[in-house]
């Protein structure tokens, strides 16, 4: 056992009983290569590019830490509560010396301790003590939950009495991220035996479906004192104060359990956990950088085309020149999603696209007919505001081709469960139709207006 075990009190043979001496080492061992494997992967994944690494650059150096965490195997412990409730002390009781801040100021800890416990070796557990839950506002408050309670492999939520409202909901939050949670009744010393039994069994059908009943523990970290009356050989009372002991011998039992049959598998878990959030992320934000690249590809797209047509007098031109810098466009986009395409594969895609764009919105693109015609039988002399027309419209086509394309793409070249219909139809809802195309038409105007000086 870890020399924390026995500060400050003795254990009792009944204690000791309880200790689980059955290790899965096999088991746990396995889950920590696993874990360290997966870790290794995210971190030296080489296609994963510079500009995602930098904005998510605390979370790779979280996995610096997990990955240094699970080489010297460590096992992290994180405690909420109140302020009040004596969570600080019961880490500091733990420990067997004061570490952590027992103020009942409101502010006194404003972030996770971090340093404290980095310093506390207890036989490869650290503890991390936290912001009183009452002490942040609501957001912070869940925020602040989910990043300490993330990077704990076991949370202790210390409590004093039956939970109140804000107690229940923070629990629920730190609940979400799926970690080992034991519930500390401190101050245990303040009830009596009969009172105890009714706080039990309020609080474990308060919590039921949150916390198993043998994760509920009741300690008293930091008893006050109590009266004795001692009686000496005349019959005379005299009245003395002393210290009451510090009770935590179930919560030690407990937390020796769970270290001792789980403590290399929770470790792992929640390592691996991580991994997953973290790859998610990644994968997410790789998608909002090639979206950034991509709508400045497409607005290039739509410009070249717009202008294109504007300028062509010829409509048999317009269509061949418009399907030429479509395709040149899917390619430049399937090459920024790291999904080549070629000429031929662009071609269908703009088929499948554009035959969706006629089926939802088919007297619109008439209209591009009818401004080739208008383009013909005033033999150009209106090409300036019929090619402008033209052109605008030419440009709202690529604009909703390269953003269902970007769709496409992001999928793994693949429409998914919904098909292209849906997905063209979401972008055509999106979109001012116009919005977009005034102010297509006088970017083209200035660009046919520049070309004439």
């Amino acid at each position: 056992m870890p020399d924390w075990f026995s500060n400050n009190e003795k254990n009792t043979s009944d204690a000791a009983s309880a200790v689980n001496t059955d290790k899965p080492e096999k088991n746990g061992d396995n889950h920590l290569g696993l874990a360290k494997e997966s870790l290794s992967q995210l971190l030296n994944d080489e296609r994963v590019p510079e500009a995602v690494r930098e904005s998510l650059q605390a979370d790779y150096q979280l996995i610096r830490q997990m990955l240094d965490k699970l080489e010297q195997g460590q096992l992290h412990i994180a405690v909420f509560g109140r302020v009040s409730v004596g969570k600080s002390s019961v880490l500091n009781a733990l420990i067997g010396r004061e570490v952590f801040s027992v103020s009942l100021l409101h502010g006194e800890t404003k972030t996770a301790d971090m340093e404290a416990w980095k310093e506390v070796d207890a036989g490869g557990v650290y503890l991390i003590d936290t912001p009183g839950i009452n002490e942040i506002d609501g957001e912070e408050r869940e925020a602040l939950a989910h990043e300490v309670a993330g990077r704990a492999d076991l949370l202790l939520f210390v409590v004093d009495s039956d939970l109140t409202d804000v107690e229940l909901k923070a629990l629920q939050t730190v609940a979400e991220t799926n970690r080992p949670i034991i519930l500390v009744v401190n101050k245990a010393d303040q009830y009596n035996e009969s009172q105890l039994i009714d706080l039990r069994t309020i609080i474990r059908d308060r919590v039921s479906g949150l916390i198993a009943p043998e994760n509920i523990v009741f300690t008293a970290a930091s008893p006050g004192t109590q009266i004795i009356i001692r009686e000496d050989e005349f019959g005379n009372e005299h009245e003395s104060t002393r210290q009451k002991p510090v009770d935590l011998i179930n919560l030690k039992t407990r937390l020796w359990d769970i270290v001792e049959a789980e403590g290399k598998t929770l470790s792992a878990l929640n390592a691996s956990m991580f991994a997953g959030q973290l790859s998610e992320q990644v994968g997410e934000r790789m998608l909002e950088i090639r979206k950034e690249i991509g709508e400045r590809v497409i607005k290039m797209y739509c410009v070249a085309k717009g202008v294109a047509v504007a300028l062509n007098p010829i409509p048999v031109a317009d269509l061949v020149a418009a399907v030429a810098i479509d395709v040149s466009m899917i390619i430049h986009l399937s090459r920024i999603y790291g999904l080549p395409m070629s000429k031929s594969e662009a071609g269908e895609l703009i088929k499948s696209i554009a035959a969706q764009m006629i089926l939802l919105y088919g007297s619109f693109w008439a209209v591009n007919l009818a401004s080739s015609a208008l383009k013909v039988t005033t033999a150009g002399l209106s090409t300036v505001l019929t090619g402008a027309a033209q052109g605008a419209i030419a440009w709202y086509s690529t604009l909703v081709i390269g953003r269902a394309a970007e769709k496409y793409l992001a999928k793994g070249k693949s429409w998914g469960d919904s098909g292209p219909k849906l997905a063209v139809a979401e972008i055509l809802d999106s979109l001012d139709r116009d919005s977009v195309m005034k102010e297509a038409k006088e970017e083209i105007m200035t660009y046919l207006k520049q070309g004439k000086k």
